[in-house]
């Protein structure tokens, strides 16, 4: 057993796990942020997308170990109060989601992908940064004029790494 500490969507928290615990596994069960979603525990959905030190990381990639004295992001750490993250908002604008289960994974990723290339995107860059996640539902079209109206509105409003990591 060990125990870690870190700071989750800006609070502190801290916990004793097994060393075998992943770190999605240790924010839904231990902390109850079930938005970050367990999809084919093989990285190869991202599902599972949160930030770690403002970096996109595949949580059931990484032992919550690892993750001790990091800060963390969920995609319940995104919004701020009733105010949607511009990403959200356009996810939903553009109907960027169906069932909704690769949602938050996708949100995260964007997030991410926004704040790395803050002069803007393009379709190609969005579609291939996308690729390790997977969405069975949408077909990606609306996921990817989500991303792209996001990316000009953060960029215009100069928000592109307002909220990589809170």
């Amino acid at each position: 057993m060990s125990d870690v500490s870190l700071t989750v969507n800006g609070r502190q928290v801290s916990g004793t796990v097994e060393d075998r615990t992943l770190l999605v596994h240790f924010l839904r069960e231990n902390l109850g942020l079930t938005g970050t979603h367990v999809g084919c525990d093989t990285s190869q959905c991202g599902a599972c997308v949160v930030h770690v030190d403002g970096k996109a990381v595949k949580s059931c990639t990484m032992l919550a170990v690892q993750a001790s004295g990091s800060v963390v992001t969920t995609i319940e750490g995104l919004a701020d109060g009733a105010d949607l993250h511009p990403v959200q908002a356009a996810f939903k604008e553009y109907h960027g989601l169906q069932c909704g289960f690769c949602t938050p994974g996708m949100i995260m990723t964007s997030v991410d992908m926004i704040a790395r290339h803050p002069e803007g995107l393009d379709e190609a860059t969005v579609r291939d940064e996308l690729e390790g996640n997977i969405c069975r539902c949408t077909g990606y079209h609306n996921i990817v004029k989500a991303v792209l109206a996001a990316s000009k509105e953060m960029s215009k409003a100069g928000k592109g790494k307002a909220k990589k990591a809170a």
